[in-house]
Formats: structure tokens, sequence, C-alpha cells
């Protein structure tokens, strides 16, 4: 579960978190707009109604195979009659709902994925739900624009690191007095060599898979994979130095890509970039 992030909508602070690439809104917070001293209050009103009851129980079907509709069915049926009532935490343990969570300690509440959580600034107040997508929007788009320049820079010094990677196959495997097209398939291999340790594939192999795609394999590897493939480059340029092989550079590669991808998958310093 990513760290909470914090958007500031028409003066109240709202924290919302991202799950399995899922974003979650406060709908506490959201409550806090219409009435600072009892929020709760504000959401258990909205959802006494018969119309967010079957909005929410459309959610659930479209995205929660675990959903539990006959518990859901009779909530459907009350719903609306005065004598209604209906808690975030009931309407989540009766129908093992996934839309809406409870959230306990700091910066805790009643938190929904953002398309019931936007349903619910629509019920608060039209404008102020126009405002929170403005601002969610915001994030997301900084994170995004974020996200891409980390990717930029890690594909610079993977190039980078490949002219260090191509002057070691210079030095070291290049035979001499060859043709320009013979030299090209040195190259060529010493780069399938590291797209099979990281990849598991050759480029040829990538763009028979992918007719439709512009570009190589590498311009469509994630941020971790250009880490690795950035690291993996100079270590070959080394093993080459070193005397070693093909078969046993690759060997030793793989080896470096699992354990470091394994690493960068699992660091808190990644998936905050996320």
């Amino acid at each position: 579960m990513a760290k909470n992030k914090m958007i500031h909508v028409k003066g109240v602070e709202i924290v919302l978190y991202e799950n399995n690439q899922q974003d979650y809104i406060s709908l506490t917070d959201i409550a806090r707009y219409k009435n600072p001293a009892e929020p709760k209050d504000v959401v258990k009103n909205w959802m006494r109604s018969r119309t967010t009851i079957e909005f929410l129980g459309l959610w659930e079907e479209l995205n929660n195979p675990d959903f539990k509709g006959v518990e859901f069915d009779s909530f459907l049926y009350e719903a609306g009659s005065n004598s209604f009532t209906l808690s975030p935490s009931k309407w989540i343990e009766t129908t093992n709902a996934k839309g809406i969570v409870s959230r306990q300690g700091k910066n805790g509440g009643t938190f929904a994925h953002k398309d019931i959580a936007f349903e619910f600034a629509s019920w608060i107040s039209a404008s102020f739900k126009l405002y929170l997508i403005k601002e969610f929007q915001r994030l997301k788009d900084d994170e995004n624009n974020r996200l891409q320049l980390d990717w930029s820079l890690q594909r610079t010094i993977s190039k980078i690191n490949y002219q260090i990677h191509t002057d070691a196959i210079k030095q070291n495997l290049m035979p001499k007095a060859i043709t320009s097209q013979q030299a090209n398939y040195v190259y060529a291999n010493e780069a399938d060599l590291l797209n099979i340790a990281l990849f598991g594939i050759t480029a040829k192999e990538w763009r028979d898979a992918n007719p439709g795609k512009a570009g190589n394999i590498r311009d469509y590897a994630t941020l971790e994979q250009l880490v690795v493939l950035s690291n993996m480059e100079s270590i070959n340029a080394l093993l080459i130095k070193q005397g070693l092989t093909q078969g046993e550079r690759v060997l030793q590669l793989n080896q470096v890509a699992i354990t470091q991808m394994r690493s960068l998958i699992e660091s808190k310093a990644i998936k905050r970039l996320k």
C-alpha cells in the first residue's frame, strides 16, 4: 500500500492513497466540507439513499467478484425508508464490499475508490466535485510527469552505459579488419545477450511478437528494468575485459537481473515514485 497523499480542495485537506494501482479518497475528509464537526454523520446520511445503494451495488458487481449480492438485495429493499440506516463498516462487513474501506490510525476514516468518492462529492456539492476532480487530476499529472522524467533519465543513463558497453566490445571482442555489417552483428549480438538476461527474449523475438509497436524492446521497459539494464551494461563491460565467454556472462548477468529486479520491486523509494 502506497504512502498517503494529500490534496487541498476549497480549504479542505483530503487524504488519498493508492492500492493495487487503484486510487482511494477519504469520504470523511470530503464530508468535512459540509459538516466539519460530524463528518461521519454526513457519510451515513448519504448511504441511507436508495440511489446511493444502487450505485454502490452496481460498482461492486462490476469490480468485485466476491461481492455478496443476496445481502445487497436486502439493503436495497430497505433503502430509502425512514427507519433505514447504514454505516460504512456494516456495508463492508455484510456485503464484502471493496469499493469502500475503513482505515484506522492517523489519517484514518472512511475511504472509497475514486469512482465512488466523486459520486459522494457530487451529493455534497456539484461545485465541490468539480474542484475535487481538478485537484485530483493535477496530482496525477504531477506524478505522471515525474515518472516520465525519471524514466527518461534512466533511458539516457542506459544509453550512456551502452556506449561504455560497446567500447568494451570494440577493444576486446572485435576482430581486426572487418566490415561495418560484421561489426554491427557483434554489437547486436552483445545487446541481445543483455536482452535475454533481463527480458528473456532477443530484440527480433520482441519485434516479431509486437509488429504494431514502434521502437524497440528497451523503449517499453519499466523504470526498474531500465535501472537494472544500466547496471548490467557496466557489469558486462567489466566481464568482457575479464575474458569471460558469452555463456558465462549471460548466466552471471541473468542472476544480476533477478537479484536487482527483486530489490527494486520491493524498494520503498521506487514505490514512492509510482
